[in-house]
This record gives C-alpha cells, structure tokens and sequence, in this order.
C-alpha cells in the first residue's frame, strides 16, 4: 500500500508538471518540408539609407535547426550566444554550428542541421528542405542582414506539429532584429561593441529612438515586413523536385515617408 501510495504520488506530480509544445506532437513518424526565404528589403521599401554599394543590400546564407524544447538557437529579449553574435556580425557560422552540434551530442534536442544560400540582394528568394520529427518538431533560423552591425531576421521555436498531425503550410513575415552585442545606428555603421552585452530585441520604427537609426520611421505604426519565410510540406512523390519559384507582389511592402 505504501508503494502504491508513493506510486499515485509521483505520478499525480509528474502530470503537474509544465509540458513543452513538442511533447504533445503524435504526428506520422517524419514530415519533409521546403522552406522558402523570401528578401523585401528594396530601396522602395526602406528607402532611408538604403545601401547601394560597398556592400550592395543583401541576405547571408540562412542557417537553421529542428529541435525539440530544450533547445533555443535565439530568443527575444535573452542573451545571444556567442555563436549567434558571430553569425549576426560576420556572418561567420563555425561557433554557431559547434553550439548546435554540442546540444545534439549533450541533450539529443537537435534532429537536423539545414542551410540555404546567401541572396546577393535585398530582393529575392532562396530555398532549401528541412525534415522534422515528432520529438523535434520546432523550427529555428537566422539570416544576417547584409551590410548591419549585427542585424538579423529569424524564427525562433516555431511548431510545424498541430496535434495528431503536421502542418500543411505555414507563411510567417519577418521583422529585424538586433543581436545586442554591436551598438552601430545604421546599416554602414563601424564595429562599436556593446559592453556590456545587451538582450536580442526587436528594431522597430521607432525603437532604437534615434534619428540616425536606418529603420526609424517616425510616422508609421509599424515597419512592413523586410522578409518572408514560407514552409511547405512536401508531398512524397513530390521529394526531389525543384524548389517551387513565388512571385513577388511589386507593391505589397512599400514605405511611404516623407521624412526619407
């Protein structure tokens, strides 16, 4: 009786226990899918300092990661790892990779590695896949902002499981961020560490509240997405087909500002 007492016990504990979302995930085994990285960052867009040259506007390589809950490539309002600080600043992805290499090997919360070329403008679309599974559901990336001081879009722990099955497809718009660890206002700024190191947080239109911060746009509410990210779960006899091409709307992201 003691036993089974102690028994209920534990149990009833454990079930009161905080669940992460990739737990409850009883989808089929494995699900492929194509994400789509989709640039809008045009002079049209963002015509404040718009970088023409010396570096033209462009995107760095995306590098992302399936993983279950224990395990955070980034987060808002937390410290960037070391990895990321690299990544967002340089462009350099080999810290990132042994971090995310270290939690596979450490705690299994890692299922797959996946990258997609760099886009050598502030335009564009490159493409790659990704395979989940339902003890790693979660979905993390970053593509660096190309010229930034440590500027950066991403996805931080997005679930492509919904329950018994996998999400047939998922579109979400993208907004900046900075990886708090360089204090340059604009896109050219030099390199200006901060110290101490502050958290990833959000550039908005009005935050940094700065005139010569690249994205402040006084008189808006919100900035328009500076890119998009869709991914697509691919059907099995469609594995191995090209990745399909989306059109860009011409107009869809436009800024209109008379302080620009």
């Amino acid at each position: 009786k003691v036993i089974w007492t102690l028994l209920v016990t534990i149990l009833g504990y454990a079930s009161s226990l905080p669940v992460g979302d990739d737990s409850l995930c009883t989808a089929e085994e494995l699900a492929k899918y194509r994400i789509i990285f989709i640039g809008k960052w045009s002079q049209t867009a963002f015509p404040k300092q718009y970088p023409l040259y010396r570096p033209p506007a462009q995107w760095s390589s995306l590098l992302g990661v399936t993983h279950s809950s224990d395990y955070s490539m980034w987060k808002k309002n937390e410290y960037a790892s070391n990895g990321v600080r690299d990544f967002a600043e340089k462009g350099e992805a080999w810290v990132l990779m042994k971090e995310i290499e270290e939690a596979e090997e450490k705690i299994q919360s890692v299922h797959g590695i996946f990258s997609a070329p760099a886009i050598t403008s502030g335009t564009g679309q490159t493409s790659t896949e990704l395979e989940v599974h339902p003890r790693h559901p979660l979905v993390s990336f970053v593509v660096r902002i190309v010229p930034s001081p440590d500027w950066f879009v991403g996805i931080d722990s997005l679930n492509l499981c919904d329950g018994d099955h996998w999400m047939d497809e998922v579109t979400v718009d993208l907004f900046p961020y900075d990886a708090g660890t360089d204090s340059g206002f604009t896109f050219s700024s030099p390199n200006f560490a901060t110290i101490p190191q502050d958290t990833v947080k959000e550039i908005t239109c009005s935050s940094p509240s700065h005139p010569a911060n690249s994205f402040y746009y006084p008189k808006l509410k919100i900035l328009p997405p500076i890119a998009q990210v869709t991914m697509v779960k691919t059907k099995k006899k469609q594995l191995g087909l090209s990745a399909p091409f989306i059109n860009l709307p011409a107009k869809s992201n436009e800024i209109i500002d008379s302080v620009s």
